[in-house]
């Protein structure tokens, strides 16, 4: 059984659907939704996540995630098109549900979407790779607590691990295994939301949003997705990196609600 929702109603019943990043849960939206109107955003914890259930270990984590955010989709949009934002392994979610399910789809937001694969190809991908699989071996090896400070280090925002305050620390050491969980999506796509001919179809606007200060691998994967997604705008957030809806609401909220005006 999904766990209720967290919503906020934004000046307007227009329908968002919300979708966090790993490590998080979906009360994460709550500062951007501060600075939007016209929208009544839902935003789920998503599997493994906040008051969501455990995963199992053994499942397509990703493909849980996509199939209980399309039910959640279909649920608040009654059938018609929904606006999609989506942070991280969030905006995989959605950029998956987009490129299978492009008539529930009125327009995309995406912060930093880590379909690492997208950059294959590239010295860049080669790089991250071998660097993203020693983190995952630390995982794999029992080492939770060193691969959580790795994994912080390079994807949060900023401070140390150990500087974190205790319950939000043990909250990601005790997830740390659900990003290893995901690398058969994001560094092989075998999810295949980049076969040929499914992002180029999209006819839906999308902004594209990363922090100017993320690792360089989000700078390969996001030309990659300008390139192919026809109706794309690209924005640079200076000062952020990977947690910039959080880090930098106010900033980005200009951006996203330019581009629900215009869906």
């Amino acid at each position: 059984m999904q766990a209720p929702p967290h919503g906020w109603v934004c000046g307007g019943t227009r329908p968002v659907l919300a979708l966090h990043c790993s490590l998080a849960h979906g009360g994460v939206w709550r500062g951007l939704t501060q600075h939007l109107t016209g929208i009544t955003v839902t935003a789920p914890d998503q599997i493994g996540h906040g008051k969501a259930y455990d995963w199992d270990g053994v499942s397509d984590l990703i493909g849980q995630a996509t199939d209980e955010a399309l039910s959640r989709l279909q649920f608040i949009g009654g059938g018609a098109p929904v606006d999609l934002f989506g942070h991280s392994f969030g905006g995989v979610v959605s950029l998956r549900i987009a490129a299978e399910h492009p008539q529930l789809v009125r327009s995309l937001t995406l912060f930093e979407p880590v379909l690492f694969a997208a950059a294959r190809g590239t010295k860049t991908y080669d790089d991250f790779r071998a660097q993203h699989l020693q983190f995952s071996a630390l995982v794999q090896a029992g080492h939770r607590v060193e691969a959580a400070r790795v994994f912080h280090g390079f994807w949060g925002t900023g401070e140390t691990l150990d500087s974190l305050p205790a319950r939000t620390r043990d909250y990601i050491i005790d997830r740390i295994h659900l990003i290893v969980a995901q690398n058969p999506v994001l560094l092989d796509d075998a999810a295949q939301i980049l076969r040929a001919g499914a992002l180029e179809a999209l006819t839906v606007p999308v902004l594209l949003v990363e922090g100017a200060n993320s690792p360089p691998i989000i700078d390969a994967v996001m030309a990659n997705l300008t390139g192919r997604l026809r109706y794309a705008t690209r924005l640079s957030v200076a000062g952020s990196a990977h947690m910039a809806p959080i880090t930098h609401a106010q900033d980005v909220a200009q951006a996203v609600q330019a581009q629900l005006d215009a869906s």
